[in-house]
């Protein structure tokens, strides 16, 4: 009984670890999206709107990179997963892009 015990519990942990280690991998591919092209920050007007555009570009983009190094570092921070978390940074991202003039690459997921 106990060995059997202990055999579902090693099946649930590596079970768990692979779907963590599949979502990782996932949320680095959608990681490898956040790019924004044809900023010439030199000639852009500056404002407090695109200082605000500017400072979000740089967040999320910095969050993202932080939730993936956290999650590989076996600490979950959140109840859903996290390609989830990072899919809305990345969508942070792309408004930020586009309102600087930005031009974001294809999304080829």
């Amino acid at each position: 009984m106990k060995n059997l015990i202990l055999l579902a519990g090693i099946i649930l942990l590596s079970g768990c670890s692979l779907t963590t280690s599949r979502d990782i991998k996932h949320a680095e591919k959608v990681l490898s999206n956040f790019q924004c092209n044809k900023i010439e920050t030199a000639q852009m007007a500056h404002s407090s709107i695109t200082s605000y555009h500017e400072q979000a570009l740089a967040s999320s983009r910095q969050k993202a990179e932080s939730y993936v190094q956290s999650y590989k570092d076996g600490e979950k921070l959140f109840d859903v997963p996290l390609t989830d978390i990072i899919e809305e940074q990345y969508v942070i991202y792309q408004e930020a892009c586009q309102h600087l003039g930005g031009i974001n690459p294809t999304k080829n997921n």
